[in-house]
């Protein structure tokens, strides 16, 4: 299961991320995201583990404190598809 961890604290690295998650179980993979520009993380990131221990961690670690910070833990969404790039809309040619 795919799991989304939001509210993370902007010093957190993928280590961090990852460690918290491993006392529920294994984790098969773990990602802050950061922006593409500035290499910043962006407050959230996903982590991978089975169903039956991402559910324990979920139930866990949503609302607990990590470093200063409440986590929301939830179930990962299909991410939403994004409008055609281009010219910002109307044709005007």
């Amino acid at each position: 299961m795919r799991m989304y961890v939001g509210n993370l604290p902007y010093t957190a690295n993928e280590a961090e991320l990852r460690s918290l998650f491993e006392a529920y179980g294994e984790v098969q993979s773990s990602r802050i995201i950061t922006d593409r520009e500035t290499g910043q993380s962006r407050g959230f990131g996903f982590v991978e583990m089975d169903d039956a221990d991402a559910a324990a961690a979920m139930a866990q670690l949503n609302g607990s404190d990590f470093g200063g910070r409440r986590l929301v833990c939830n179930e990962a969404r299909p991410r939403e598809p994004r409008g055609g790039g281009g010219y910002g809309g109307g044709n005007r040619w």
